[in-house]
């Protein structure tokens, strides 16, 4: 059994951070150790103009990581699809928890699919991976940009502000929000966000105690997966701002990696579908973007800064 140290997990102040939070905190409480929150506010939080080349790299993370260093708390829990590639050196990603269901779901006040939405129809989203996907499918469509927390979004959907908008089914999952007109969207419509559905949690490197108690929350499998979705990432430098999605998945000892990347308004797209040994996960991350590179992703990148 630990001892009597309570980890504190440092966590923005929206409803699915708290729920990420408070589930990471359940676990470890099953497994014999005392926590406590600290909810954060980020830059995200109070900043709800709509994301552009101009935004702040980790908006929604560095306020938690600070908090990890300065010693306001012992643990930074994520969504992954969230946290920068490029890593702090003070801290570590002691665990990558079990991912959920990765896919998008379209929200409707009257529960269209992607094909029943009326022409020149107004989807609400500030993903750029989102929006060059949908134009890609569905190229009549207006986007507009989008900020807030789930609920936000979804109640300005119902009140007739946009025809729709885009959100990842893990978070509407996560908070039991199952009488949300939503329609899944399939992987070959809508390939997610790098990390998406996966938490991420961060402990300091010299903190052992803690480091330990979360390494029990960590998945293989779906470490293997995101590795090679963040080495993908990191290698052809996209952020969050470049039309690129990826999705690992584990099948036995063998890792599948499918990958894209779009021009802003989806009339260019390039693919990729490479496999290879689990054990290989980062080295398969670069082998796509080296592949996306040679089919010309850089310049499109270039161009969505």
């Amino acid at each position: 059994m630990p001892d009597s140290q309570t980890i504190r997990l440092a966590t923005r102040k929206s409803p699915l951070a708290l729920w990420q939070a408070t589930w990471v905190a359940g676990e470890l409480t099953r497994l014999g150790y005392k926590t406590q929150l600290v909810p954060l506010v980020s830059a995200g939080d109070n900043d709800l103009r709509p994301i552009t080349s101009t935004s702040e790299v980790g908006l929604f993370t560095k306020r938690i990581q600070q908090a990890l260093i300065e010693g306001e708390a012992d643990v930074a829990v994520h969504s992954l699809k969230d946290l920068p590639t490029i890593e702090v050196p003070d801290l570590h990603l002691a665990a990558i928890t079990q991912r959920e269901v990765v896919e998008d779901r379209l929200v409707t006040a009257a529960g269209w699919t992607l094909d029943e939405l009326p022409p020149s129809a107004v989807v609400g989203t500030s993903s750029r991976r989102r929006a060059a996907q949908l134009l890609h499918r569905r190229p009549d469509l207006q986007i507009l940009p989008i900020r807030g927390n789930v609920q936000t979004r979804i109640d300005q959907v119902m009140r007739g502000d946009f025809d729709a908008t885009l959100l990842a089914a893990a978070g509407l999952e996560r908070l039991e929000m199952t009488d949300v007109a939503a329609t899944t969207l399939s992987i070959e419509v809508m390939l997610p966000a790098p990390g998406q559905a996966a938490l991420g949690i961060e402990t300091r490197r010299d903190d052992e105690f803690t480091t330990e108690a979360i390494s029990h929350l960590d998945h293989s499998e779906t470490r293997a997966a995101v590795t090679a979705e963040r080495a993908f990432l990191r290698e052809l430098s996209g952020g969050c701002l470049a039309p690129i999605a990826a999705l690992g998945t584990v099948d036995g000892q063998e890792l599948r990696l499918r990958a894209t990347v779009l021009t802003p308004d989806a009339s260019i797209r390039l693919d990729v579908d490479v496999t290879g040994p689990v054990t290989e996960a980062y080295q398969l991350g670069i082998q796509a973007a080296h592949e996306l590179r040679a089919q010309g992703a850089d310049a499109i990148i270039a161009a969505a800064r």
